[in-house]
Formats: structure tokens, C-alpha cells, sequence
């Protein structure tokens, strides 16, 4: 079938962001798979894969490519940081465009069950006890994802912070004047620690959390509620409602492919 058949999965213009981060294929002397199946074809493969959620031995034969051929490439494409390297090109044309408001950030987490169970999971407290892993995201006033994480479901929120801070830290460009550095850090009161405090002031960063029995979450709502908007939009992806991926890493490569299409149809949407 042609490329009609699928091309609706990804976003127009999407590939061409991504098309230069893809590792060259190598050849398999061995022969076998699909090594003449186009890039561009495995990229909507792996795309249709976390929207639907379905399986890879469930592609669609539309596609025409076998689920081991997609699988590896996935696993290929994950290894060499292609996701996370596209999460960040797509947040640099948004910043070039100056629709990346930086004056806040809002951080937060959403529990995940993780059925098969692996690395980076953990009894769940809110859900009796069951295997789960925790999703992390940092993002700016708006609600766009600026940077994504992972984590044990029984691991506190506070212990995210520092992590999530220096990781969106290294996004700095600064020959392009890029600087991912927010004025004001929102969150809830899971990360009132007088340490963490401490710390966001050292790096001069102004703290708005909530503080145990003394303010309520709800007076931070009016900028919190984008970050529960933007868990919204990763959740809308099947593929993340649940953790079916025992290696934490590819859990976190769909994660950063969704932040990816998210920030992406954000700057269609505000561009043309």
C-alpha cells in the first residue's frame, strides 16, 4: 500500500525534523527482515505504536514491515537518543518562534501501572501496592513538556526535583542566546522541603510550593492546572497509560516521542 495509507499518523512536517537525527542503517550481512522498508515508513510504524498502543506484533500490514523489523529499529533509534534529540529541536523551534515562556515552570508526577514490572518500578501507595513506576514532567508556563523522567512509584516526588531542574539545565544553548532557565518553579506540596528550597534559591530560582498545613495547593491552581493539562495530552498516548516495557528505557523513548508530537502540534497550531 502507499504511503496515503498511513501518513495521516504523523504530523505533517515531523518527519523532516526528524529525518537527520536517524542513525544511519547498518546492513545485515546475514540478510533477512525488510532492509529496503523506507525510514520514514518505520518512523510512522513506531508512531502509530504509541498512539494506539497496540502491540508491534499488531501493526497494520498497511505499513509493510514486520514487528521485528519495527521493534529493532525502535530499540536501535532509542539506544542512539533520537527521541529525546527531537524532543529538543522541536523545543528550539518553539523558542526561536519565542513561544517558550520561561518566567514559570510547573513540575508534577502521575502514577503508572507497570504490570510486568522491571527496573524502576515499585508498590504502588496508590494503588494498593501493585507495580508501578512514576512519570515526571517539568514544564513551562504554558503546559508545554519541556523535559520528562521516570521513576519507582514508591519513590517520593521531592526526589524528582533536583534531577528534573538540572536535566532542563543541559537544554542550555548559550551561542544562541538559549537559556531554559525558569524565573519561578510551581509545584505542590510533595515537594516542600526546606532543602529543595534551599537549593531552588541558590540557583535563583523563585519557589512557589505549596507549604504543609500552612497554604492550600489550590491557591498555586491558577498556574498548576497546565502541568494536569499536559499529562493529559502524554496520557492520550495508549501506549503510556500503562508500562508494558520492562527496560525503563523504552518507556522513557515513547515518553519523549510523545513530548515530542506534543510540542510539535503546539507549534503548528500557534505558527501557521
Amino acid at each position: 500500500m502507499g504511503r496515503g495509507t498511513w501518513s495521516w499518523i504523523v504530523p505533517d512536517g515531523l518527519w523532516e525534523i526528524a529525518e537527520p537525527l536517524i542513525p544511519p542503517d547498518r546492513v545485515r550481512p546475514q540478510g533477512g527482515g525488510t532492509p529496503n522498508t523506507p525510514d520514514e515508513t518505520l518512523f510512522a510504524a513506531i508512531v502509530y505504536v504509541l498512539v494506539s498502543g497496540c502491540a508491534w506484533r499488531a501493526l497494520p500490514p498497511c505499513f509493510g514491515v514486520s514487528k521485528s523489523t519495527a521493534h529493532r529499529r525502535f530499540l536501535i533509534w532509542s539506544r542512539a537518543g533520537v527521541w529525546g534529540r527531537l524532543h529538543e529541536a522541536v523545543l528550539h523551534r518553539l523558542d526561536d518562534a519565542g513561544l517558550v515562556d520561561m518566567t514559570r515552570a510547573v513540575l508534577d508526577s502521575a502514577h503508572v501501572r507497570a504490570p510486568k514490572g522491571g527496573e524502576l518500578t515499585g508498590p504502588s501507595p496508590v494503588d494498593r501496592g501493585k507495580p508501578g513506576s512514576k512519570m515526571h514532567v517539568l514544564s513551562d508556563q504554558n503546559g508545554l513538556p519541556l523535559l520528562v523522567g521516570l521513576s519507582a512509584a514508591n519513590t517520593h516526588d521531592c526526589q524528582a526535583l533536583k534531577p528534573m531542574v538540572i536535566g532542563l539545565q543541559t537544554r542550555h544553548d548559550p551561542h544562541r542566546g538559549r537559556y531554559f532557565k525558569p524565573q519561578r518553579l510551581h509545584a505542590d506540596k510533595a515537594y516542600d522541603q526546606p532543602v529543595l528550597r534551599k537549593w531552588l534559591w541558590g540557583k535563583h530560582i523563585g519557589v512557589r510550593i505549596a507549604r504543609k498545613g500552612i497554604e492550600s495547593s489550590e491557591r498555586l491552581g491558577r498556574h498548576r492546572w497546565v502541568i494536569e493539562r499536559t499529562m493529559s495530552w502524554l496520557t492520550g498516548y495508549r501506549r503510556l497509560t500503562h508500562r508494558y516495557e520492562r527496560d525503563p528505557r523504552n518507556y522513557l523513548a515513547f515518553l519523549g516521542l510523545a513530548a515530542a508530537i506534543c510540542c510539535y502540534k503546539r507549534l503548528i497550531r500557534l505558527t501557521t
